[in-house]
């Protein structure tokens, strides 16, 4: 029996919600699905049409053999499921917001097909988490051994303190949220995508981006300290201005849905 292939938008849980001339692409990052954006989707999606979906290595995507370890090593290959999943949609001049690893591949495809993105939303982004002598990043190289040492070891244990370090402890339903979100990732999907971002270094890519940023940043994040968003802004082309969210940890969608909501609506000019 032939059975016939997914499209990359089924694939991908993708769909689209609301009405609007304008397209808002939502991507989540790392541990995430599109539920993370659940508490913002619906104001969005009353002025806007908003696509959502699940990257290969989210566990709300069924298919297991969707994420490949070796095409997925880097940013490039993501950038090109989104360039392929907009093609497929039929969507152009749309408003990216990418969380965290999101922001980059959101800047990579840009430069690759900058016609398919007006704007670009980073939110809690970084091209590089590696500390140098004259960067820092938020991780030492050690830091980032031990965290794939406890994946590997006990990848359940790591993701419950994971999920308490890099979201609000006091948020703890949002905590839990993207606890769960995480141990649904298969662990050797988890540490494979976690080497992709601790290794990844993009900062030559933000000289590329023609496409407007804006840059949200939470004040108190322990995966992309503040400077990393002036740094990213002093680096990027095109223009682009930094926006800060008070609030704690890497999840202002989760934990400050109203002020993100806020900084939202000025920047799509509502």
């Amino acid at each position: 029996m032939v059975t016939q292939e997914q499209s990359l938008s089924e694939s991908l849980n993708a769909k689209v919600i609301g009405s609007g001339e304008e397209v808002i692409i939502l991507a989540h990052g790392y541990g995430g699905d599109q539920s993370i954006w659940d508490k913002i989707l619906p104001h969005l999606a009353q002025r806007h049409r908003v696509l959502v979906f699940d990257w290969s290595f989210a566990g709300a995507v069924k298919d297991p053999n969707l994420f490949d370890p070796v095409k997925y090593s880097s940013y490039d290959a993501f950038a090109d499921d989104l360039i392929a999943l907009v093609e497929e949609m039929s969507l152009k001049s749309t408003v990216f917001i990418g969380h965290s690893m999101s922001g980059m591949i959101g800047c990579i495809a840009s430069v690759k097909r900058p016609e398919l993105f007006k704007r670009l939303i980073l939110i809690a982004a970084s091209p590089r988490y590696l500390n140098s002598d004259d960067y820092e990043g938020g991780f030492s190289s050690s830091d980032i051994e031990q965290i794939f040492s406890n994946i590997e070891s006990n990848f359940h244990k790591w993701a419950s303190s994971f999920a308490g370090l890099v979201v609000d402890a006091n948020d703890p339903l949002s905590v839990d949220k993207f606890g769960k979100c995480l141990t649904r990732m298969r662990p050797e999907v988890a540490l494979a995508v976690a080497k992709t971002i601790f290794h990844c270094d993009e900062c030559d890519t933000l000289e590329k981006v023609v496409t407007p940023c804006t840059i949200i940043q939470p004040s108190k994040d322990a995966a992309a300290p503040v400077s990393v968003a002036y740094y990213m802004q002093k680096k990027i082309k095109a223009k682009s201005t930094v926006e800060i969210v008070e609030t704690n940890g890497h999840f202002p969608q989760l934990t400050e849905h109203l002020q993100l909501l806020d900084v939202l609506d000025r920047v799509l000019g509502f």
